[in-house]
This record gives C-alpha cells, structure tokens and sequence, in this order.
C-alpha cells in the first residue's frame, strides 16, 4: 500500500502564515453583519458544547495542552503578541467593560455601610461583608 504524501511543515507553515496574513479583507467581510447568525447557532449548540467540555475534561485536555504547548509558548506569545494587541483591545473594549461594570458599581454604591471602626476592628470586616453579600446577590440574579 503506497504512503500518504505529506508537505513539509516548514512550507505549509509558512504557507498559512502567508495566506492568512493577506486575507483580512476577507475575515471583515466574514463577520461583517453574522452576529445574530452567531448568537442563534451558539445557543442552539449548547448541549453539544456541555457534552464536548465534560468529554475533555474527562480525558484531561485542557491540562494535556498546557503541558504541551508549555512556558516557553505561553511567554513568547505574551511577549511578541500581547504588547501590540493590549492597548488596541482595551480601546475596542471600553464601551463593552463600562457596560460590565457598571451594575457592579452601582450595587456597591447602593449599599448601606455600618459604621467604620479602627483599623482591623470587626465593624470594618463587616463593611466588607456587606458590599460582598450586594455583590454576590448581583451576580446570582444575572
């Protein structure tokens, strides 16, 4: 039985690289108007989401491809990547983590506080508390 005949991955490597980096037009295109397109395929594949992350996790994946990809991935990604692409993200997030946040903010300000204590006192811990408990009830009923 002949073999299957494989590229080199050096060449396909930089082959995808080539092809992928002159195809942004394309990829804007793409997505272009597809968020509801999206959202509706999303929700309706949520059972086989479940299905796919419990099957993972029972193979242990996600910890297999952390050790697989490994320290050295993970900080030459950081490095050569994310300086570039952190100040961009943050500007096209702003609106979408004022929105985020801003219930968060709006629960701890609506928190009556007890009285503030000395320093370490228990009045100060329940303080604390008390913006803890708006918190988590927030959360919850999201």
């Amino acid at each position: 039985m002949p073999q299957a005949v494989v590229r080199n991955p050096g060449n396909v490597g930089r082959k995808w690289a080539a092809r992928a980096a002159s195809a942004q037009g394309e990829y804007q295109d793409g997505v272009q108007g597809a968020g509801q397109r999206w959202q509706s395929n999303s929700a309706a594949a949520h059972a086989s989401w479940q299905q796919g992350v419990t099957a993972a996790a029972g193979r242990n994946a996600y910890g297999k491809g952390i050790q697989r990809a490994g320290a050295a991935k993970y900080t030459r990604n950081a490095t050569e990547k994310g300086p570039g692409r952190y100040a961009q993200g943050v500007a096209v997030g702003e609106a979408d983590y004022h929105a985020a946040v801003t219930p968060f903010l709006q629960a701890i300000a609506s928190v009556d506080l007890p009285a503030r204590g000395p320093a370490g006192s228990e009045g100060n811990y329940a303080r604390v508390a008390a913006i803890g408990k708006a918190l988590r009830k927030l959360k919850e009923s999201r």
